[in-house]
């Protein structure tokens, strides 16, 4: 998947990669406030070197076929993200995550881009399910994946832990089927 338009209000969906890890920083940096509470995605690009790593982390699973990761940019701006987290294309199982900075809430904006990505898994690739895994008290990760129209298939309980604590994770999902009925 190369550059998409994610509508005519000059929002874009494109590849992150390793060589744009100052720019990733800097958002990062504005996001992670946002982003730090619910995953360690804020805390591994911490300094250029670290933002770096987790952008060549991506790369190599991008080349391995067992993840991607994608930026959203609004007017040139990087604003957020979306990623298959996990991508396993023998089983047919992807999982898909997101991240904004302040900046880019109240525009539909993670909408937009994992409608794109899930299009992607099912239409291109042939995935079978489509997973977004939150933590239960994510209220806006866990809307995200109910517009997204995922269904909530359960709860692990207290099986994220992060900064000390334990979260309790929803499990959403979306077949293929259901996938191409609802469209």
């Amino acid at each position: 998947m190369f550059a998409m338009d994610l509508g005519d209000d000059g929002a874009q969906l494109r590849p992150l990669e390793p060589w744009q890890a100052e720019e990733f920083l800097a958002h990062m940096d504005r996001a992670r406030d946002l982003v730090d509470p619910w995953i360690p995605f804020a805390a591994a690009a911490a300094d250029l070197d670290s933002a770096r790593a987790l952008l060549q982390r991506y790369a190599d699973k991008q080349a391995a076929d067992t993840g991607r990761m994608y930026g959203i940019w609004v007017d040139g701006t990087l604003v957020g993200g979306v990623l298959f987290r996990i991508f396993e294309a023998a089983t047919g199982v992807c999982e898909i995550g997101c991240w904004l900075e302040p900046d880019g809430q109240g525009r539909g904006l993670v909408h937009r881009a994992s409608r794109a990505l899930m299009e992607w898994a099912f239409e291109v690739r042939g995935m079978h399910r489509v997973e977004w895994v939150a933590s239960a008290s994510n209220t806006r990760s866990v809307a995200a994946a109910e517009r997204l129209g995922m269904t909530r298939e359960g709860v692990l309980r207290e099986a994220f832990l992060h900064r000390g604590e334990r979260h309790d994770e929803e499990i959403w999902a979306v077949l293929a089927s259901e996938w191409r009925a609802g469209r």
